[in-house]
């Protein structure tokens, strides 16, 4: 693995585990897409940390179980500004 690319697993990484950051909010601050960041952290950063890789896996896990309610809320901010717009 070139020395950039474990770089950037472990930054981006050690993001997920600090800001509890979803695998799109990564994306967006480090400017890459989600699939080289999904990509990075489920393939890649186990060569490099076993440590990191379950704590990064354990966030990830709970972003997932989270997402129908943050969907729900996205959703509800939607109809709440059509409807403030009216």
């Amino acid at each position: 693995m070139r020395d950039y690319i474990r770089r950037r697993v472990v930054d981006i990484s050690q993001y997920i585990v600090d800001t509890r950051a979803t695998v799109r909010q990564a994306a967006a601050v480090f400017g890459v897409s989600k699939s080289t960041v999904h990509k990075d952290v489920t393939e890649r950063l186990p060569r490099v940390s076993k440590d990191l890789a379950r704590r990064v896996k354990r966030v990830l896990e709970r972003n997932k179980a989270e997402r129908h309610i943050r969907g729900g809320e996205a959703t509800k901010k939607k109809y709440n500004r059509r409807r403030r717009a009216s």
